[in-house]
Order: C-alpha cells, then sequence, then structure tokens
C-alpha cells in the first residue's frame, strides 16, 4: 500500500571490511584491471553462495566504478555502506606461482578503507545479526564483541597485521571471538611455526574455539576446542578441485563467509568446512567476486558429494 512503512530489511548475517578495486597481475604476467574486490565482497559471495543476503559494512570511495555498485546492489543489503568523498581504494594484486600475494596501494589514503567502519556506525537494522565476519586488526575486537554479545563473530586477520611484532596482541585477541582463520603464511608469521597442525594446535591452546587454517590448494584444517567425549579433533579437508583456475584472489574470504554460514546453520564443524571449501571454488573459476551460476544448487551439490566421499575414507586424528 502506498505510504506504508516498510521496515529496514534485518540481515542473519553482516560482513565488515573492505571494499577494493583490484588490478591483478597473475604469475605468466596476464593482468585483470578494474575488478570488485576486497574481503568483504569475497566473504559475502561465500554467504550467498549458500543462499544468503548478507549486509555489508564498508567504505565506498566517489569513484566506485558502476559496475561494481551495480553488482553490490544486486547480490548484497547494502544499507552499511559509507559513501567517502575520497578516491576509492584500487591496489595491484601480484600474484607468485607459490600463490603468495603482495597487495600495493594505488592510492594515497587507504586509512578510512581499512580501519573503518566502527561499530557506531552500524545501522539498526544490522544490529540483530546473528553472524558476523570481521576483516580486522586485533585492537577492535572488543567493541565488536561488545556491540555483538550474542552472535557468532568469525575473525578473519587482515594480512598487513599478520607479522610477528603483533604476535603477542593477536594471540591474546583470541578469546574475543568464535571463529578464528588465518591463512597458513599468515600464521606462520604470527607463531615462527611451520607445521600446520602444530599451527591449529597452538591457535587452540591460546584460547581460540574453532580454529579453520586455511592453505590455498592444500585445503584447510579445521578444530575446535576438546570435550570429554571426541578430545581434541583436528579434521583435514581438501580443496574442490576445478576444471580451470582463473583468479585466485578472494578465494580464501569466500572461505570465511561460507564457512561462518555453515557453522551457524547446522553446528556442525566438517559441515561448515565443506561449504567453505565449496563456496572457495566458485571463487576460483571466475575473476573477482564469484557469482553463482544459474545451476548453483545442483553443482554445490555435487562438490558436497566429493568433497565428503573424500574425506569419508580418512581417519580423523585426536589430540
Amino acid at each position: 500500500m502506498s505510504g506504508t512503512f516498510q521496515p529496514a530489511y534485518q540481515p542473519a548475517y553482516v560482513g565488515v571490511g573492505s571494499i577494493i578495486i583490484d588490478d591483478i597481475v597473475y604469475p605468466d604476467g596476464q593482468t585483470s584491471m578494474g575488478v570488485l574486490g576486497g574481503g568483504i565482497s569475497h566473504a559475502a559471495a561465500g554467504m550467498l553462495i549458500w543462499d544468503q543476503c548478507p549486509g555489508i559494512m564498508a567504505c565506498a570511495g566517489r569513484d566506485l566504478p558502476a559496475k561494481a555498485l551495480a553488482r553490490l546492489e544486486r547480490d548484497f543489503d547494502i544499507q552499511g555502506l559509507i559513501q567517502l568523498d575520497q578516491s576509492q581504494a584500487r591496489a595491484w594484486q601480484l600474484f607468485e606461482w607459490d600463490g603468495k600475494r603482495t597487495e600495493i596501494f594505488r592510492v594515497d589514503d587507504v586509512e578510512p578503507f581499512i580501519h573503518a567502519p566502527q561499530p557506531d556506525q552500524v545501522p539498526d537494522s544490522y544490529r540483530g545479526a546473528r553472524g558476523v565476519y570481521l576483516l580486522r586488526g586485533a585492537r577492535s575486537l572488543p567493541a565488536w564483541r561488545a556491540l555483538y554479545p550474542a552472535a557468532t563473530l568469525l575473525w578473519e586477520p587482515f594480512q598487513q597485521y599478520m607479522v610477528p611484532a603483533n604476535a603477542v596482541e593477536f594471540r591474546a585477541a583470541l578469546q574475543q571471538v568464535d571463529i578464528v582463520s588465518p591463512n597458513l603464511l599468515e600464521a606462520r608469521q604470527v607463531y615462527n611455526l611451520d607445521n600446520p597442525t602444530a599451527l591449529v594446535n597452538a591457535m587452540l591452546d591460546d584460547g581460540a574455539q574453532i580454529v579453520a587454517l586455511r592453505m590455498g590448494e592444500a585445503g584447510s584444517l579445521v578444530a575446535c576446542q576438546a570435550n570429554r567425549r571426541t578430545g581434541r579433533r583436528i579434521i583435514a579437508v581438501p580443496a574442490v578441485p576445478v576444471p580451470e583456475i582463473v583468479d585466485q584472489t578472494g578465494a580464501g574470504n569466500t572461505y570465511c563467509g561460507a564457512f561462518l554460514v555453515g557453522w551457524l546453520e547446522t553446528g556442525d564443524l566438517v559441515t561448515a568446512a565443506v561449504y567453505g571449501a565449496v563456496a572457495a571454488s566458485f571463487a576460483l573459476e571466475v575473476t573477482g567476486v564469484a557469482d553463482p551460476p544459474a545451476n548453483l544448487a545442483e553443482v554445490r551439490e555435487e562438490r558436497c558429494q566429493w568433497l565428503r566421499a573424500r574425506m569419508a575414507g580418512r581417519m580423523n586424528r585426536s589430540y
């Protein structure tokens, strides 16, 4: 009815992070320019692949490309998008053959895109979210926990934060969140350990409730705190093979968004990791943010079945 008040959409999932326009340089010298990126865009796509329409908390510059904005409006809720009167964050993404990525920003001021928005900028319609993805350093975590005392917080520490100088702070911060998901290279920087299993155990020993250690083409290791029935279990989840890897950018973020949905919707650690791995496979097949195909449900189920069959014969180790 015309004139009837329509309440704002209240998403069950909210993501906090950065929108960045990526200029990607692949190891063979090929490039993809002007691609919608940033951790929040990719993480939100991971949620989208599992039938969610997340809210996005991020900053956008005055020259955010119209095509990028149209994609955000099409698939996500953007009540939390904050318009800035400055140049949009843009960066070179330089990939090496071993999967290492170097990010070089192409604008002078990226601070608002990295550190904003803050909790006091969250719209009221987002404050009842059940699951929150945070791409942040550790110092803001207490404020986010205070804003979302009952929600499940998944923390993906941003790449620049994961250096040896922040090791003590990172380890202390693990008790502020419910799920932590660094990648292997980042975790090695903080703990000065090479073995992936040792890294997962170290994070659990430091108080992490759930750990999802992302290892690229080697898949992921997931674990939670021990209980009397099962002890501590570390579960290896393979990466899902795809016919052709087009772009690795954002696959880890996509995994994190999907993992959060899987955990909250099922309460099962293995299923959450399967959600993450399957979503990441869709990200690998396209340039930029994963775009679910028309036959999403069918392909998604095929990949879930492949993963579960691959894992069925493995014995989960207890510690």
